[in-house]
């Protein structure tokens, strides 16, 4: 048992309860049961976390289990993904199963139901039976084949487990009820024929279980004490009780279907057949393209397991479907690889720095710290020469005071180095600049402890030496799609907001020698352009580095600027600040209530927050972020306030992370769902 003082999520609470209730914990088991039929992706990550994680909180066995049931869409090669995403993410499985290992129990089951007259088989086409089946308001029609006689039954469906019909000729169904309100259980299908050998076991099968029949009976064989689903299949629930009922042995324990909410991400889509739709289309490079929310694209892009699984634990597990903001992934990655990443320095698109006063033939090797945050992480040598390569944007010939990179007549620091000082430029037939000149004071490398290196200049630019530097191609990425959830506009396909600039190739970026000895999954961060990660396809003759984030939430900031643009500026109001601070208290007011509320009162109490929202500054709005936990009211106000501000273009900051992550991860589920909803 978990302590009773720890903070459980719903799902959590529900094994809990049942142990408290009587439940013998060695019969705890838990199951992750993806289908073979594509890579996982960001949204499996959570069904992982959450089924491993129940297995470490409680001490109980998870089952990695195949529902490999369709072979017209499995393959071995989405077997062997699935067994190394998981175990990267870092957990282990008790079991290795298949639902194909148990065909010959689910078939010899299903001919008891036809002998107890509890299914029959049915030639009719799928047009035909879903006529039949009537509307949610009004009941189905009986097949003309459903009191066909148990002899018949069984010698049909013998026919069609040895090959002697053609795909399509007959199904069976299962005969429950035709009238029920819930359409599921309205003679649902049992078995199809399917002409095509399977993965694991061949041609042994021409017909193969749907879903709803394998799985609940997969989990009564492994003895699956709660199986956990995503809420799509809380519908499901009554069918698999129902298929349980037939078979149930009271000296067995019966598997609990509970739902919980799939986690979707925001400028991608989520469905295997959409993202099967990218590859087949080379939109994208294959499934592990690092653009594709996979986990295996995600990997090769530089995410660690410890960021996805912080994800999602920060993003947490709640009743509701909703759309995480993909910022919030990017936070966890950036948070982790900022403790862990080795520092280093390199251009993307040079110049040439050439230091005039630096000796032709010297070479230094200076030291570099690896990472700020980690003292144990150790420093590195890099090679300083007389000439460098600086990035072309960090110099202009002028500029105004609030440049505080290179220009004439201007001193910067070189990361590592020297001060130096812009003095002239060499230009091309066309005007572009192919050489900088500069000086250097030579009595001011860093951490010489002379007077001069403890100088203070505003600017401080990454460079590399050009005699040293590494040649590598660079891979940029941004979002796969323009639009925020491309496959929900009817009438639109999803591609059309594929977006054509998500990849930018740098065929010519240079870098420090150190970066010769990268080695898959090490981490980088090249200083002042964000976190980067050798690509599989890197050679030692071919340095490929995949971008995996940068530095700052960027992407928010060309929203903001972009709806900032396209809107008209507000007039100016000399009792602004007053009418802002009565709406920040009216906002209060109505919050300190809000849990008392419920129906239409509560919905009218939420859009009266939204309203004062609008009026109300983020100045003002983040103080308080800090309101006392028992306060619920005050910060469910708070977190609806806060969407409105992100909405009309607030950047994120770590403050408004921090806020949502613990909203996220409090007990209150109105204020969990208003901080899942930012996410």
């Amino acid at each position: 048992m978990t302590d009773s003082s720890e903070s459980l999520n719903f799902i959590e609470q529900i094994v809990a309860e049942d142990l408290a209730n009587g439940l013998p914990k060695e019969n705890l088991r838990f199951r992750f049961p993806p289908e073979p039929n594509g890579y996982l992706h960001i949204g499996h990550a959570a069904s992982i976390c959450l089924n491993f994680g129940l297995g470490n909180k409680f001490n109980a066995p998870v089952n990695l289990r195949f529902d490999d049931t369709n072979p017209t869409k499995e393959e071995q090669e989405y077997v062997d993904a699935i067994k190394n995403d998981i175990q990267w993410l870092g957990f282990q499985w008790a079991q290795e199963c298949y639902s194909s290992d148990y065909f010959q129990q689910l078939y010899d089951w299903a001919i008891e139901l036809i002998k107890k007259g509890k299914a029959y088989v049915d030639p009719q086409s799928a047009e035909k039976m879903a006529e039949q089946k009537g509307t949610p308001t009004t009941p189905g029609t009986p097949s003309p084949y459903r009191d066909s006689s148990v002899e018949e039954n069984l010698e049909i469906f013998d026919k069609m487990k040895n090959g002697e019909y053609p795909a399509g000729a007959y199904v069976l169904r299962a005969k429950i009820d035709m009238a029920s309100p819930n359409m599921l259980m309205r003679d649902p299908l049992l078995y199809r024929i399917v002409n095509k050998p399977h993965h694991r076991t061949g041609s042994e099968w021409c017909i193969y279980p749907m879903y709803d029949w394998a799985h609940g009976e997969s989990d009564y064989i492994e003895q699956i004490s709660h199986s956990i689903c995503t809420l799509e299949f809380k519908p499901h629930r009554e069918l698999y009780d129902w298929f349980l009922d037939q078979i149930y042995d009271d000296n067995k324990q019966r598997p609990k279907q509970r739902e919980f909410a799939r986690r979707n991400l925001s400028y991608t889509v989520m469905s295997k057949r959409k993202l099967l739709q990218l590859v087949e289309s080379k939109t994208v490079s294959g499934w592990d393209d690092p653009r594709m929310p996979t986990i295996s694209g995600l990997r090769r892009r530089g995410y660690t397991p410890e960021s996805i699984k912080k994800f999602s634990e920060v993003s947490g597990i709640t009743k509701r479907d909703s759309v995480t903001d993909v910022s919030l992934l990017e936070f966890c990655i950036r948070e982790d690889l900022n403790k862990t990443a080795t520092r280093v320095m390199a251009v993307l698109d040079p110049v040439k720095l050439v230091i005039t006063n630096y000796p032709q033939d010297k070479v230094e090797m200076l030291e570099a710290e690896n990472n700020p945050e980690d003292p144990k992480a150790g420093t590195h040598e890099v090679p300083f020469s007389r000439e460098l390569y600086i990035e072309r944007e960090d110099f202009k010939e002028e500029a105004n005071s609030k440049y505080f990179r290179l220009s004439l007549g201007k001193e910067v620091r070189l990361k590592s180095a020297y001060i130096i000082k812009g003095e002239s430029v060499v230009k091309d037939e066309n005007g572009n600049i192919t050489e900088i000149h500069c000086t250097c004071d030579l009595d001011s490398r860093s951490g010489s402890g002379t007077e001069a290196s403890m100088r203070k200049v505003k600017g401080t630019l990454h460079w590399v030496s050009i005699a040293h530097a590494v040649k590598a191609e660079v891979r940029e990425y941004d979002r796969l799609f323009l639009d925020e959830a491309p496959d929900s506009h009817e009438g639109k396909d999803f591609m059309e907001f594929v977006n054509p600039d998500s990849l930018n190739i740098i065929k010519e970026a240079y870098l420090e020698p150190f970066l010769k000895e990268a080695q898959l999954e090490d981490k980088f961060q090249f200083q002042r352009l964000g976190y980067f990660t050798l690509d599989k396809n890197a050679s030692a003759e071919h340095l490929i580095f995949n971008k995996t984030v940068g530095l700052r939430d960027s992407w928010a900031k060309q929203q903001s600027e972009k709806k900032a643009q396209n809107q008209p500026q507000p007039k100016a109001n000399k009792n602004q600040p007053q009418a802002q601070r009565s709406a920040l208290n009216e906002m209060q007011k109505i919050s300190k209530k809000y849990t008392n509320l419920s129906g239409a009162k509560l919905e009218a109490a939420r859009a009266d927050i939204e309203k004062l929202a609008e009026e109300i500054t983020y100045d003002e709005l983040e103080p308080l972020f800090n309101t006392a936990a028992k306060k619920v009211g005050t910060r469910i106000g708070v977190m609806i306030s806060l969407g409105v501000l992100l909405k009309n273009g607030q950047e994120r900051n770590d403050s408004i992370n921090e806020f949502i992550s613990k909203g996220a991860e409090d007990n209150n589920e109105l204020l969990a769902e208003e901080a899942n909803k930012l996410g």
